[in-house]
């Protein structure tokens, strides 16, 4: 997902860290630990071991372990095969790994797209 062209990593939150209370930054986190709280920030990396009780805001996010609570992703989702996710998503794209598991709603919307209904055209289709 990250190329070197990507921002740099910027803050780290190692596995034998557990940290409660709510995070606000720009740039990159990378987390590995144990995080009980909101999270505000340019884009999140959720590594296999990681633990995250609380909602996720930012561009990117992607989840290789546990959270708990709704993402909102102005850009993309990706959920790697080890990555849950309990709670709801949106975001403009989303991308789940073989084996990846999300337990609530999605919604995707991309800016200025329009909702096609196509049932209407579904049902003449059948009664041709």
């Amino acid at each position: 997902m990250f190329t070197k062209d990507d921002k740099q990593l910027e803050t780290i939150i190692g596995n034998n860290t557990q940290l409660d209370g709510n995070i606000s930054t720009k740039g990159t986190i990378k987390v590995d630990g144990r995080i009980n709280g909101n999270i505000e920030t340019d884009w999140i990396i959720l590594g296999e071991k990681s633990y995250m009780k609380g909602n996720i805001s930012a561009s990117g996010v992607v989840v290789a372990g546990y959270v708990e609570g709704n993402i909102t992703a102005k850009e993309v989702i990706e959920i790697k095969r080890s990555g849950q996710v309990r709670g709801d998503i949106s975001t403009s794209k989303l991308v789940v790994i073989e084996g990846g598991f999300v337990d609530g709603q999605v919604s995707m919307k991309k800016d200025g797209s329009k909702v096609v209904e196509i049932k209407d055209k579904v049902k003449e289709g059948f009664s041709q």
